[in-house]
């Protein structure tokens, strides 16, 4: 599992880690029963705190996306929404834009301009 993180991101790193496991689902990387690594190997390839690791788990096992099983670990349950992962995405880009200075209405331009 590819996972980057953004240190500049105001966002907790566990948004981030769901947001990724997330569109991975999302894109087809891992299809429903598929199994997880264990949130302590991602932990270690992150550089981060297994606990934040299984904090985006949970959110994701709330959302309906992930299951967990004893002695099984954790799979896939259901693909999310696609509409879910773009509203995640301008929510991302929305955050973004704020921290250089844009306004909402900005980057609803900047949309209608490329478009």
């Amino acid at each position: 599992m590819l996972i980057r993180l953004d240190l500049n991101d105001p966002r907790p790193l566990h948004e981030q880690v769901a947001e990724a496991i997330r569109r991975a689902v999302a894109e087809g990387s891992y299809a429903p029963g598929d199994r997880l690594p264990p949130a302590r190997d991602v932990a270690a390839a992150l550089g981060i705190n297994a606990n934040t690791v299984l904090r985006a788990l949970r959110d994701l096992r709330d959302e309906g996306v992930l299951e967990f099983r004893r002695g099984r670990g954790v799979s896939v349950l259901n693909r999310p929404d696609p509409r879910s992962v773009i509203e995640e995405k301008l929510r991302s880009l929305l955050a973004e834009a704020v921290q250089y200075g844009y306004r909402h209405d900005d980057v609803i331009e900047l949309i209608r301009e490329l478009s």
